[in-house]
């Protein structure tokens, strides 16, 4: 009880700090992850801008469909295979160079977690995170230096937070299926070392797990762990970060270094069996999207939108404008950055059919008429509007 009394304290502290920053009552809601809401169909378009970037194809740049980062000039591939290359494209998809440094040397990474790019230092950020380091190379592939992380860390979400520092957050402490650490999940650790320079303190009653771990096969003495691939613990708002933490019951907005509370989950994650979690998706200047999911096998989610102008919450579907068809958009691909929360590729085989069936139009259309097969897939970047 104690704990408890100690929680409500912490949330009211954020709470009044917010008001003293002229944030209002609705600023932040409440999410009943029980409630059957109606459904609401959207359209993409209407509250979101789609940019179309079809990928050069040659026999250098046959590559995957794993879009690591986009900045102002620059889209960063990889092919989902470890095969350690890394695709540079400028933002009209012209191939410019490809990079591999895959190795056991001093210089070199052996996986690519995830990638940052700072393209005002003209660096990328490689997260080799099963061998706690980040190595960073200028965007030609020169070696410039590497960051040593601390061996307990995880690091897969990791974001350009500003000129000194990465945001990023601890996979292990998160969704441990063997043991929790004490401490914080979200951390900014500086870009020169990778010291840590500010643990970020989300209070939560009691550490939760979304993994689902099956018991060991007696064989085999293996076992296998499962998780939704749609949990973003970090979820970027232009210059801002909502930060999911499963365990809390409040999803908040980390805004110049301060903590503001942005949805409140009901029924609390502690009281139920099996949980049933909250995870934030994708925040737009009207609507927040969400999914609601039970910590089971199948994993099957409740997609959830709350429209601020309306100041209700909905089930929703939203469809792709560019299509003659009812085309659904998926709104649950990790970030990007703050002016692109998500991203979607197209394959070229597929787009080729759409167009030959005469089920394309607009931008997608023209793009598609230019296609082979064979290509590369086309990008598709869901950003906000300006």
């Amino acid at each position: 009880m104690k704990s408890m009394y100690s929680i409500l304290f912490i949330l009211l502290l954020f709470m009044a700090g917010c008001e003293g920053n002229k944030q209002s009552a609705d600023d932040f809601i409440t999410v009943d992850v029980t409630a059957k809401y109606p459904y609401k169909k959207l359209i993409l378009q209407d509250f979101m801008d789609v940019e179309y970037i079809p990928l050069e194809t040659n026999d250098e740049f046959v590559c995957g469909n794993f879009v690591r980062a986009v900045g102002r000039n620059h889209v960063i591939v990889t092919n989902r295979s470890n095969d350690g290359n890394i695709y540079v494209f400028d933002r009209k998809g012209r191939a410019l160079r490809k990079i591999n440094r895959k190795g056991q040397g001093g210089e070199e990474y052996n996986g690519l977690s995830s990638i940052v790019l700072d393209e005002d230092n003209n660096e990328l950020f490689i997260n080799d995170s099963y061998s706690n380091k980040i190595q960073v190379y200028d965007l030609k592939g020169n070696f410039k230096r590497k960051l040593s992380t601390n061996k307990d860390f995880l690091f897969v979400d990791m974001y350009n937070f500003d000129e000194e520092h990465l945001i990023c957050h601890d996979s292990f402490n998160d969704n441990s299926t063997v043991a929790f650490h004490a401490g914080q999940s979200f951390m900014l650790i500086s870009k020169l070392d990778g010291s840590i320079s500010k643990e970020i303190q989300i209070p939560y009653e009691e550490k939760k797990s979304i993994v689902i771990k099956t018991p060991k096969d007696e064989k085999t003495g293996l076992y296998h762990a499962f998780m939704p691939s749609t949990v973003h613990p970090i979820v970027p708002y232009f210059a801002d970060y909502a930060l999911n933490e499963i365990s809390a019951d409040t999803i908040y907005c980390f805004s110049d270094h301060m903590m503001k509370p942005l949805v409140v989950r009901t029924p609390s994650v502690c009281s139920m069996t099996p949980e049933r979690f909250l995870l934030l998706s994708l925040l737009t200047d009207r609507y927040y999207f969400m999914e609601a999911i039970t910590k089971e096998i199948e994993f099957s989610p409740t997609d959830l939108v709350y429209d601020k102008q309306e100041k209700a919450l909905f089930r929703y579907k939203v469809y792709n404008s560019d299509y003659t068809n009812d085309k659904e958009a998926f709104l649950k691909s990790t970030p990007l950055n703050g002016e692109i929360p998500s991203c979607q590729y197209l394959e070229a085989w597929e787009l080729v059919q759409n167009y030959e069936g005469g089920r394309l139009k607009g931008k997608l259309k023209e793009v598609a008429a230019k296609l082979d097969s064979e290509d590369n897939p086309v990008i598709m970047l869901i950003k906000h509007k300006k």
